[in-house]
């Protein structure tokens, strides 16, 4: 009895979760534009007299919701390639409906390939669907093969005009999203500085590493190597400076000093004010306090170099900037592993979609497509638990969608009209998709099946609607129960591995850091380098993925916590340290004790061994570090009493 009331219990709260209201600004200006990119289109292509045309240029409106607040460099190319994407697919679809079995394989390529790249790439948005929607919908159109090539070229036409207006934005500030990102930095740094010897001072640590982070990210992103602009050039100085600033605010609490002096935060944050070049009502004062000993001196006049590159001519900063990128093909070889949660996620997706296209055909759907569409979305969903939300939203979604398609159809809409319902619903979709998934699919479901439907005379409208229920309804099943048969407990069995992967990793690392060997060695871009990067980054999506699975054990993940934060925070101290020439070479004992401590925790995560802590040697100049591996080692015997 009290099993029944605990599953009912959890079965409340999942549907609780799934409908509730996300705390989210609403996205006007995206709503707005996705709107135009979506329905001007299909407006062109009625004022040419080819409504069809339009509204086949209409799908390339799909490019625009790819846009985020990336770097305009790195959304012209992305964009470029959505919209050859989208073009690809439909051709494909059209090349291939002929051949059921033909179909089926290319769906589930298409699938399983844009979610293996978005996903090791790390690119925001909706990843696969649109592609997968696109190629999917080719089985509702007339089975013509020599049409591929001019209806490929009608949605490239439509993603191109996508492509100028997500662009816009370039001419009026060309480096808004790195601006942004920056400053967010200097936020959070000052909120840090506050934090020395509190209680939120893990807390406030974390968040500036991840800001510093994305801010390194989108300044690689948006650096374009034949043209360094002076802005790039003093946001990129600005984000070094952070680093430096941080390490040694870091290195200050782990020799033990329990507060800093509040004039400190308060430049750090009258710096980080300044950084937006359109707020200059006032000049910056560094608030610098008269009694001040060696390290903070060396602080404050890191804060003054900062303020420097930040106001004075760039011409007179005599300091270069080296930006080198991991090269894409190494990121995409780091995730083609048989352990790396992108590249298993991407051949479940791939498989499943297959499944539901074959049942799709196999029982003769009318016009089919909908039900690998509503398969391939609900398994966008990152964990089971998501999934389940994903199901739920879709199909209660769906079906008001469905609804409310049927009653415009119903009124028979032609020409303007629909471009005008495309337009709303377009709007309607983007603004309310913040807030909850739910909401957007009743506004994203008619205006799909307007673009896909428009040129179809449907005389049945109930039999219509029952139709697309039907085949959303029968999605949604396969795709939850392909993500509870493939991959229930898939992330929280590779954990114990990925932990001792990561912590060889980062002793690989440290020992070409310290070592005699380092300074012949090279380490931007070096492959020990890369390798622990993309460790950390498989452990904590593998983490976050076991968090959502069912069911969940979260008492053991609770205990695996404290071990996977030390972790990440002993990756961005050893990431951060590789450009400090300073660093000592430590002694053959010194290494080799360091060498057996990080085997040890190693070994006890991966045979859940307790450990008998050892003595970690010092780091001369860099106690932050050796204060880490003490922090990593108590959590790793934490992991192995439990």
């Amino acid at each position: 009895m009290k099993k029944e009331t605990s599953s009912n219990s959890n079965l409340l709260m999942v549907l609780k979760d799934a409908f509730a209201i996300k705390k989210a600004p609403y996205p006007w200006t995206r709503a707005i534009l996705a709107g135009i990119c979506l329905s001007f289109p299909v407006m062109i292509g009625l004022l040419a007299g080819n409504f069809q045309y339009g509204l086949l240029a209409g799908i390339g409106g799909f490019t625009y919701l790819y846009t985020f607040n990336e770097p305009y460099p790195q959304r012209a190319k992305k964009l470029f390639i959505v919209a050859l994407g989208l073009s690809a697919s439909i051709a494909l679809g059209i090349l291939t409906i002929s051949s059921p079995l033909a179909f089926t394989i290319m769906i589930g390529l298409i699938g399983a390939v844009c979610t293996f790249i978005f996903g090791a790439l790390k690119i925001p948005g909706p990843a696969s669907i649109f592609f997968v929607m696109v190629f999917a919908m080719t089985s509702a159109m007339p089975i013509d093969p020599t049409l591929a090539p001019s209806r490929a070229g009608l949605v490239f036409l439509g993603g191109s005009f996508s492509w100028l207006i997500a662009m816009i934005g370039w001419f009026f500030n060309p480096y808004g999203p790195e601006t942004k990102a920056v400053k967010t930095v200097y936020l959070e740094l000052a909120t840090l500085i506050c934090s020395v010897g509190t209680e939120q001072f893990n807390d406030s640590r974390e968040r500036t590493i991840v800001s510093l982070k994305h801010a390194d990210n989108l300044l690689l992103a948006g650096y374009v190597s034949w043209k360094t602009s002076p802005i790039f050039k003093r946001l990129y100085l600005l984000k070094e400076q952070s680093n430096s600033i941080l390490a040694d605010v870091l290195e200050m609490s782990a020799a033990g000093r329990t507060n800093l002096p509040v004039e400190l935060g308060k430049s750090v944050q009258a710096l980080a004010q300044s950084i937006d070049h359109k707020r200059k009502s006032k000049p910056l004062q560094i608030l610098q306090p008269t009694d001040c000993d060696e390290e903070m001196n060396k602080l404050f006049s890191k804060i003054y170099h900062a303020d420097a590159i930040l106001n004075q001519s760039i011409s007179r900063i005599n300091q270069e900037i080296k930006v080198i990128r991991t090269p894409l093909k190494r990121v995409l070889l780091d995730a083609f592993d048989k352990n790396s949660i992108v590249f298993l996620s991407s051949i479940k997706y791939g498989i499943v979609l297959m499944v539901a296209t074959m049942i799709a055909f196999s029982y003769e759907f009318d016009r089919s497509y909908w039900i690998p569409i509503s398969c391939g979305s609900v398994m966008l969903g990152s964990t089971v638990i998501s999934t389940f939300h994903r199901a739920i939203q879709r199909s209660i979604g769906t079906i008001v969608g469905i609804l409310v398609a049927s009653l415009i159809l119903s009124t028979k809409p032609e020409g303007l009209t629909i471009a005008l319902f495309i337009l709303l619903l377009s709007f309607l979709t983007e603004l309310f998709i913040v807030r909850n998934y739910a909401f957007a699919v009743t506004f994203i479901t008619p205006s799909a099946l307007l673009m896909a439907e428009s040129t179809s005379q449907i005389h049945n409208i109930p039999y219509f609607a029952t139709a697309r229920v039907t085949d959303t309804l029968i999605g949604c099943a396969i795709g939850l129960i392909g993500v509870l048969m493939v991959g229930r407990q898939s992330a929280s069995s590779r954990l114990s591995h990925l932990i001792a992967k990561t912590i060889r990793s980062q002793s690989q690392l440290l020992f070409q850091l310290f070592s005699k060997q380092k300074s012949s060695s090279n380490f931007e871009g070096n492959s020990t380098r890369n390798k622990m990067r993309t460790n950390l980054m498989n452990l904590k999506t593998v983490y976050s993925t076991a968090l959502g699975e069912i069911p969940i054990n979260k008492k053991a993940l609770e205990f695996l916590w404290p071990a996977i934060f030390s972790i990440e925070q002993l990756g961005y101290l050893l990431d951060s340290i590789i450009k400090d020439s300073k660093r000592p070479v430590l002694s053959d004992e010194k290494l080799a004790q360091l060498l057996f401590i990080f085997e040890t925790m190693a070994n006890a995560v991966e045979q859940l061994q307790i450990v008998t802590n050892k003595n970690v040697p010092e780091i001369e100049g860099f106690s932050k570090i050796q204060k880490e591996i003490i922090a990593l080692q108590d959590a790793i015997t934490f992991i192995g009493i439990r």
